[in-house]
């Protein structure tokens, strides 16, 4: 069964989208299974993925508000592996709609775990914000991903984002942890890089990713192709840092799998 998790920050430009797109690739190019789910009104991870966000006939519009299974609205982005529920301006008027809805904030649990057999990994991108949206993903989610910039102003933002994932865990999903934080945008020069690094590992330990994505121009440029980096150029830097972050990941799960413990 697939692990889900919600890649997010309430910080806006810390690389959440990117990680998206880029980790489902590389997960992709590990062999497994992998559906991306687009909860970001933006579309970016849909036109970053290569699928024409205004074109697509179903969206997690359609999902959130019964309109359509989830089976019937995810395509397949072939040149990259992987399989994307996609998503557009619509997702706005869902939120208005779900408003007055009982478990409005189960919804997308409830149409993921119908399809969750299908998946290695499910990896949710979320809105910049903490909306209903943000919430369903959070419900929806075993775990949160936190892409971070090794700046001043992130910690901040880091804070704020653990006390949601406390009231998260306190009212709709107590099962939710973090999967790790990926430091984004890596600058070893930059002595305030070094600085905030250390001071994730101090209070977080090994939730704190080995891999580190630099910032990198074939990573910045590949979006606009409709590509992830590793389609894009393999051999630049920013595809190799996800490719070792997919495989960090993977060992981690692997070696929890079989040690039968649980990550916090």
């Amino acid at each position: 069964m697939a692990r889900v998790i919600a890649v997010t920050n309430q910080k806006g430009g810390v690389g959440k989208t990117t990680t998206c797109v880029n980790l489902a690739a590389s997960l992709s190019a590990t062999k497994r299974r992998v559906l991306l789910v687009d909860m970001d009104p933006q579309g970016n991870a849909t036109m970053g993925s290569g699928v024409d966000k205004n074109g697509v006939a179903l969206s997690g519009y359609d999902v959130l508000t019964k309109r359509a299974r989830a089976d019937e609205v995810i395509v397949s982005v072939e040149n990259s592996g992987f399989d994307l529920l996609p998503a557009n301006g619509d997702l706005t008027a869902a939120e208005v709609e779900l408003m007055n809805e009982i478990g409005r904030e189960h919804r997308l649990r409830l149409c993921l775990n119908a399809i969750r057999e299908n998946y290695d990994y499910i990896l949710i991108d979320c809105p910049p914000s903490l909306n209903l949206l943000t919430v369903n993903a959070l419900s929806a989610a075993d775990a949160v991903l936190i892409p971070m910039q090794c700046e001043y102003y992130a910690l901040e933002g880091l804070a704020a984002l653990m006390n949601t994932i406390e009231q998260i865990q306190e009212t709709v999903n107590a099962n939710l942890q973090v999967e790790g934080i990926l430091r984004t945008m890596y600058d070893p020069r930059n002595s305030l890089t070094l600085d905030v690094s250390g001071q994730l590992s101090q209070y977080f330990g090994d939730k704190v990713y080995k891999a580190v994505i630099p910032r990198n121009v074939r990573l910045a440029e590949a979006p606009s192709y409709g590509l992830p980096a590793l389609k894009y150029d393999r051999a630049s830097k920013g595809a190799v840092a996800y490719l070792a972050l997919a495989g960090e990941m993977v060992r981690r799960h692997s070696s929890q799998k079989t040690t039968g413990s649980v990550a916090v």
